[in-house]
């Protein structure tokens, strides 16, 4: 089978067991968002040197693909009969956990920080930002469609851990969060 189909050279695709519809369409916009987040996870990945950061990125990676199915799915009943998997109660617990296991090691925030310090967390940073456009596109596409429960709250959980990682990141790297001064100039 060839990569390339030219189907969608005239701008539609096709959604798994639903219509053709645009690529422009809410449901192609959020799980493009999401493909492009899992993307920036797997930069994530390559530039983190610790295994327990890299082990939770790829139990995401999993998830987002799973969420990604999920949305490119317009139909419960479908997505049901399919077998395409959705994200569970557990998942957002499991992100909880690891939010709760890495802060224990950080310094509480008293400002906002930054974006930056080593080049990790500045990865850590840039997926953090993909992930609350994902959870804006997946927002939107909810006002108009059915978005798989709990989806929004994974995206949401997702952003903060990513935010925690990037802490992680520069504590262990010796690195020093730079604080936002703009309330103070």
């Amino acid at each position: 089978m060839k990569l390339y189909t030219r189907r969608g050279d005239g701008g539609d695709t096709d959604l798994f067991g639903g219509p053709r519809v645009g690529k422009d369409d809410l449901r192609v916009e959020a799980y493009g968002a999401v493909d492009e987040l899992n993307a920036c996870l797997g930069v994530c990945r390559a530039e983190s040197a610790h295994d327990d950061l890299r082990g939770m990125l790829e139990t995401v990676q999993g998830r987002l693909f799973d969420l990604g199915g999920a949305l490119a799915t317009p139909s419960a009943e479908h997505r049901e009969k399919s077998g395409v998997p959705e994200l569970q109660p557990e998942d957002v617990a499991a992100l909880e956990a690891h939010i709760d296991a890495l802060e224990r090691d950080l310094p509480p925030l008293k400002r906002f920080i930054l974006p930056g310090g080593c080049k990790a967390s500045a990865a850590f940073q840039v997926a953090r930002s993909v992930c609350r456009r994902a959870e804006r596109c997946a927002v939107a596409l909810q006002r108009d469609a059915l978005v798989p429960e709990p989806s929004l709250r994974y995206l949401n959980r997702l952003s903060d851990l990513l935010f925690v990682m990037a802490r992680v990141e520069n504590r262990r790297a010796d690195i020093a969060e730079l604080e936002w001064a703009g309330i103070d100039r």
